[in-house]
């Protein structure tokens, strides 16, 4: 393959990765965004620390599986399906381990 064909594809599944991560991330985080019942349980944070950690991850994990594929294996396919593995597996690491902090709602309590 080209190298500018590689870079270009390369740049292409860092572009994926980062579009994918943040969509599937955005229903998590929506509760910490919004607050819930008067807002009683935001949390900005995921947007200024959270937000750009998942962008950065989803554009890296597929070009370094790319890029690292691509120095052992001839066939740009192969490299291709190894970053979009990666990727998946990534977005499924993501949803199993990143879980947004949730407060019970302030009518919710031990009762009487």
């Amino acid at each position: 393959m080209r190298p500018k064909a590689s870079g270009a594809a390369g740049c292409l599944l860092a572009g994926l990765g980062a579009t994918t991560a943040p969509l599937v991330w955005a229903p998590r985080a929506a509760i910490s965004i919004d607050g819930g019942f008067e807002g009683h349980a935001r949390d900005l944070s995921v947007l200024y620390i959270d937000l750009p950690l998942i962008v950065l991850g989803g554009a890296l994990v597929p070009l370094f599986a790319w890029t690292l594929t691509t120095r052992w294996v001839r066939r740009p396919w192969v490299a291709a399906l190894a970053a979009v593995a990666a990727l998946a597996l990534g977005v499924w690491g993501l949803t199993e381990w990143w879980t947004p902090r949730r407060q019970p709602n302030p009518g919710y309590g031990p009762g009487i």
